[in-house]
């Protein structure tokens, strides 16, 4: 609504080139942006013109089915941005492409480079549509996609698989394919060795019961590697698990777990129960991610099952459990000189009792580093949404500035961050102070601001923050040493002339002494830096 018409087109289009999906398709925000566009590029019915598609890009993804059929064929370069289309979008392309007036022609003219000029397009194709595609540049298409495969990470290789599937499925009414299908007395085709694994795609090449009789298990075993490096679906997967069992009707040996690959990723968690896993290298072969995804079920049976065989998690093996899962561990699991070697771990997706959990682990592993806060807060920063209030105030007056970063600073516990007076949020955050005035409308930001005087505010960060409390009349909010936000991003941490000895415990009376709060103060050596 505050889209000037003299600039909304320029709007519009850069708009257009954004990641629209961090708006959730069908939200009120999304579909008012696509609004907003049709209003001012002046659409009026379905079509589509050459320049309004080239203002809409992306926005076009969210445009009803008939649209596309009823629209210049460039639409199609607009169809290529979108993640996905729905089942009614995919329809109408299909039917548009079948009328032949694109700029791709006639799918029965097509070839391998039209078939990847189409580009994400090509996965939206549905058999009636593939099934015109001659069957020698369906095969070249194929053996493209195939050549490609060994090099991609695990969720490019599952869209590849869907192509292939795909394109297969179009091919299926072959008759050498068919006969060969009809056939289970024997392998009828070339029999499969290592030449034939490394000259051929045999998903192309061998329908499964073909695949499964003409790949004797000792060609198999021993080229193990070379054949998880080709496509497959899963039942092609699930014919080379059954050879794995025909070969270790007593169990699989540990040095051919650790060769498994995705096929590991086909056991059930009672027959991981039964896995020889002993070495923390068998563990991260098996947890490697190019084997693609593991149930958290299936990762939990086999933590439990290498720990229980007298194993130990390092710091490698917890970066590679990593995420949700590593929350799922018992406190007694997780070692103290695992978290020293694992680098920055992510535990934001754990619950709290588990990020103080954590925290403690954190505290005895970079214990040593407890002279120098700097260091000590880089590395402990991953671990201090565990950390409680007291610990994060013996931190933000260590006497030297570590100065937190806004993200770590909203991943604190709520309940401890409310505890902080508005001199220990300065020092926490010293440079990066300017951050929370940013960050003002964050939750966490906003229940904090209002626990505070707005004087104290105003005068000690001087950032413009708004929302706090209004002094009682009659009172004076101490004065505080502060350097104006405007004039320095550094905030200075208060030290003293003279390092303070630390007080002897005495029994409390009734004339306590009162310290001047004008006078800087250092807390002693922080607790937060030692293990307790």
């Amino acid at each position: 609504s505050e889209v000037p018409a003299g600039t909304c087109r320029e709007f519009y289009a850069r708009a257009s080139l954004g990641n629209l999906d961090l708006l959730p398709r069908g939200s009120s925000r999304r579909t008012g942006l696509l609004r907003g566009a049709r209003s001012c590029l002046g659409v009026r019915s379905s079509r589509l013109d050459p320049q309004q598609l080239g203002s809409l890009g992306a926005l076009v993804c969210d445009m009803e089915p008939e649209t596309i059929p009823a629209s210049d064929p460039g639409i199609l370069e607009n169809l290529k941005l979108c993640p996905a289309l729905t089942g009614a979008q995919r329809d109408a392309l299909n039917a548009l492409l079948l009328m032949g007036g694109t700029e791709y022609g006639d799918p029965s003219n097509w070839d391998l480079r039209t078939l990847q000029n189409l580009g994400p397009l090509v996965l939206e194709l549905n058999r009636t549509t593939l099934s015109l595609v001659a069957e020698a540049a369906r095969k070249d298409f194929i053996r493209s996609i195939a050549a490609a495969y060994r090099n991609q990470g695990h969720s490019q290789r599952e869209k590849s698989l869907i192509l292939l599937q795909a394109f297969a499925a179009a091919s299926a009414s072959s008759s050498s394919h068919a006969r060969l299908k009809r056939s289970t007395d024997g392998c009828l085709s070339k029999p499969i060795t290592a030449s034939t694994i490394a000259d051929s795609i045999l998903f192309l090449d061998y329908n499964l019961t073909q695949f499964d009789l003409c790949l004797s298990n000792d060609v198999f075993i021993k080229n193990l590697e070379a054949l998880l490096a080709q496509p497959f679906t899963s039942e092609y997967l699930q014919v080379m698990k059954k050879k794995v069992d025909q070969l270790f009707p007593e169990g699989i040996p540990e040095e051919q777990l650790k060769r498994l690959g995705e096929l590991s990723r086909l056991y059930t968690e009672a027959e991981i129960s039964q896995w020889a896993v002993t070495s923390n290298s068998t563990l991260s072969a098996l947890l490697n991610s190019s084997g693609g995804k593991w149930e958290d079920s299936q990762v939990q049976q086999l933590l439990s099952r290498y720990l229980s065989l007298g194993g130990t998690l390092t710091g490698p093996l917890l970066q590679q459990i990593g995420g949700k899962r590593l929350c799922n561990l018992q406190e007694e699991q997780i070692p103290a000189e695992a978290i020293r070697t694992a680098g920055q771990l992510d535990i934001s997706p754990c619950s709290q009792t588990k990020k103080e959990q954590l925290y403690r682990k954190a505290q005895v592993a970079f214990a040593g580093l407890a002279n120098t806060p700097r260091v000590y807060y880089c590395r402990i920063q991953p671990y201090l949404g565990g950390a409680p209030a007291k610990d994060l105030k013996d931190l933000a007056n260590a006497g030297e500035a570590i100065d937190m970063d806004i993200p770590t600073f909203l991943s604190l516990n709520p309940e401890e961050l409310q505890k902080l007076s508005v001199m220990d949020v300065k020092n926490l955050l010293g440079k990066n102070l300017l951050g929370l005035k940013e960050a003002e409308n964050e939750p966490l930001v906003m229940g904090w601001v209002q626990r505070q005087f707005q004087r104290e505010l105003d005068c000690v960060l001087g950032i413009g923050l708004e929302g706090g409390m209004e002094e009682p009349t009659g009172t004076t909010s101490p004065a505080h040493p502060t350097t104006p936000a405007s004039v320095t991003p550094t905030a200075t941490v208060p030290v003293p002339t003279t390092l303070p000895t630390v007080p002897t415990p005495v029994a409390i009376t009734s004339h306590p002494t009162t310290q001047s709060s004008a006078v800087p103060h250092k807390t002693p050596t922080p607790s937060a830096l030692s293990p307790t």
